[in-house]
Formats: C-alpha cells, structure tokens, sequence
C-alpha cells in the first residue's frame, strides 16, 4: 500500500530543529547548573579555609606573644644575673657575687628570679640609760673607736628580693632553704600574687632578708658557693 505523507517538509525540519534546540536548551541548562553548584561549593571550601586561616593564624600571633614575653623575661633575669655577678667586687664582709650564688643555689625547682636589690643601712640605735661604771664608760668608748676606725663593719646589709614560682609550696621551700643559709637571717614574705599568661598560672613573690652579722667565709667556700651558683643561673 502506498504511504502519501501530507505534512511539508519545512514543517517537518522546523520540529526537528525546535526538538533539537531545546535539547540542547537542556544540555546547557544542566551544564551551567552543575557549573554554578562547584563554584558555590568552592566559594564555600574557600571561606571555611579562610575562616580556619584566620583562627590559626590568631592562635600563632597569642603564641608568638607568649614565646616573646618569655624570652623578655629570661633576658631580663640573665642581664640582671649578669649585672650582679660583675658589679662590686666585695660586700663587706661577704663579696657580692658569692651573695648571688648562694640565693641562686637555694633555687628550688622551677622557681626563677628576677630581682635582687642589696643596701646597706647603719643599724638602728635605740635610747638606752646611760651607765655611770666605768666599765660601761669603756665599752662605749671601744665601740666609739671601732666605728670610727672600719665605719663598714657597722653596716647591715638588706635585701629585697623578687622572683616567680609555680606555686605558694616552691615559695614556702624557697623561704625555708633560705632561712637555714648560713649567710643570711630574717628571711621573711612580703606578698605572692597570682598571676596568668595565657593558661599558665604561676606565683610572683618578694621577700625580704638580711646578711647575717659576723660572717666569716674562708676563700675554698666563697670558691665553692660561686662556682655553683655560675652553673646554676646560666643552666636555666
């Protein structure tokens, strides 16, 4: 049987061009949907790593700061070890550098200073009733002649002292070593505050002491006390 198709022929290739238009249409519509979709997903990735970028680099900066301070306060206790060890060469009547080594021996673990103020003050005379014996007459009179002859050797020496430790039981052991020093007396507190940097807790503390009077070391002990206290302050 003979098919008689009545449809034009430009009809026909019209609908062929139209179906093929709009599949293409589609094509690109999901190209450019999938195109859109990765850029919004990479949009996305770069503002979380920017995010992460931003708090890392905060952390690195809190870091840094710490790292500084620390280095600050190390350089600030070896200049301070250094100036003391080289400033006077005696401290009637024990020499300053074997002063030093001695506190910096009695260290206990973890406790670190950062000051040390040393002054010498004339004793404080009290009134007292004045003995007629002749006996009393002379002592005062012997001790007259003694001040005038070595007015140095009236001196008390004191001492302001200033460090930092992890907690209140290093300063208390701290106190007591320094209480049975053979060079030092009335060792006392005078305040421990708390203090923090970052999420490190940690006790600053000053105390107070005096050179006990009538010392007498002999030169293999003063060797001895500075070649100890060397190694220790530069160990730290």
């Amino acid at each position: 049987m003979l098919n008689i198709n009545f449809v034009p022929d430009d009809y026909v290739k019209c609908s062929e061009s139209r179906r093929t238009n709009l599949m293409y249409l589609v094509l690109f519509a999901v190209v450019m949907t999938g195109l859109a979709g990765s850029f919004v997903t990479i949009k996305v990735r770069q503002r979380a790593i920017a995010a992460k970028e931003k708090f890392l680099s905060a952390k690195a900066a809190q870091a840094q700061e710490a790292i500084e301070q620390f280095e600050a306060l190390q350089a600030r206790r070896k200049v301070m070890l250094k100036t003391a060890l080289t400033t006077a060469e005696l401290l009637e009547p024990v020499p300053r550098s074997v002063l030093l080594a001695s506190l910096t021996n009695n260290l206990p673990a973890g406790v670190s200073l950062l000051q040390l103020n040393v002054i010498q003050k004339e004793p404080r005379i009290t009134n007292q009733v004045v003995a007629t014996s002749k006996y009393r007459e002379a002592q005062d009179k012997k001790a007259e002649d003694q001040a005038k002859e070595s007015p140095e050797k009236l001196l008390e020496t004191y001492m302001d002292i200033e460090g930092v430790a992890p907690t209140d039981l290093q300063v208390a052991a701290y106190i007591k070593q320094l209480s049975s020093s053979t060079l030092l007396d009335n060792v006392a507190l005078v305040e421990s505050k708390e203090h923090k940097m970052d999420d490190t807790t940690f006790r600053q503390f000053k105390l107070t002491a005096m050179l006990r009077k009538n010392i007498h070391l002999s030169s293999e002990d003063i060797e001895g006390i500075r070649a100890k206290g060397k190694t220790t302050a530069w160990s730290f």
